[in-house]
């Protein structure tokens, strides 16, 4: 364990941002989380948690240190929800939620909630990890509260970008493995997300094309009526710190358990 002083201003505002390190059960190796606690919570009261993903050539580090608009949005909606804020590597730099970074957010989870009083948990993450703030509660529901994906895809089936990050992460390539896939593409298991759920999207994004996540809205949608989508016909692989923000109140307020 290790306290940290951060790059950016605003994490200044946290109580403490604490580097930690977990031994994986998946394969015996030291995975590291940060974990940035606002000012006046108590680990004797129950917390919300907000779990940032980092995008692909990143690291846990990205949503602390970054001043991009999505970073800042997500600390400042921490600092201002008095929400623990938990941004774990993953298999950082390439994670793509394969099978081990699957393994270690599960084990992550069951750290959390042994160490706090968890009344909730949402997921959240931009690219690479708006696209694993997708797969992994169409994977396990039961873990999660609410889901902010921002420019991710739903789709790993048709998605052909960072594929040898990806085959080294799946354990194969999309002849070799698959299901692996299939199983990670939330586009295909839409029933899955019933949990508050907002996504930004680009229609300009050449990185991550938005369509597979306008796709799972509409599916998501006939179900579940706390939905948001925000998307920015004009935009590209980013979002705004106002649509950022937007996303994250929104998830935030409709997994309020007083939220009707």
């Amino acid at each position: 364990m290790m306290t940290v002083d951060c790059l950016a201003d605003d994490s200044a505002k946290f109580a403490s941002i604490v580097d930690q390190t977990f031994v994986a059960d998946f394969d015996g190796t030291q995975q590291k989380y940060v974990v940035l606690t606002p000012p006046g919570l108590s680990e004797e009261s129950p917390v919300s948690i907000l779990i940032t993903l980092h995008g692909h050539g990143s690291d846990r580090w990205q949503f602390v240190k970054q001043s991009r608009d999505e970073c800042r949005a997500a600390r400042d909606v921490a600092l201002e929800y008095q929400m623990l804020m938990v941004s774990p590597d993953y298999r950082a730099p390439t994670s793509w939620m394969g099978p081990a970074a699957e393994a270690d957010m599960v084990q992550l989870i069951e750290i959390l909630k042994g160490t706090y009083k968890v009344d909730r948990i949402i997921l959240s993450g931009g690219s690479m990890g708006g696209t694993g703030a997708l797969t992994f509660p169409a994977l396990h529901p039961e873990l999660i509260d609410g889901v902010v994906s921002l420019n991710g895809t739903a789709n790993l089936v048709e998605y052909d970008r960072f594929q040898d990050a990806i085959t080294s992460s799946f354990g194969g390539d999309k002849e070799q493995a698959p299901e692996e896939y299939r199983k990670r593409s939330a586009e295909f298991f839409p029933m899955k997300l019933t949990m508050p759920l907002a996504c930004t999207t680009g229609g300009q994004d050449e990185v991550v094309p938005a369509e597979s996540v306008l796709r799972l809205v509409d599916q998501v949608r006939i179900h579940n009526r706390k939905i948001l989508s925000i998307h920015q016909p004009a935009g590209g692989h980013s979002t705004t710190y106002a649509d950022a923000k937007q996303a994250f109140e929104f998830v935030i307020r409709a997994s309020n358990p007083d939220s009707d």
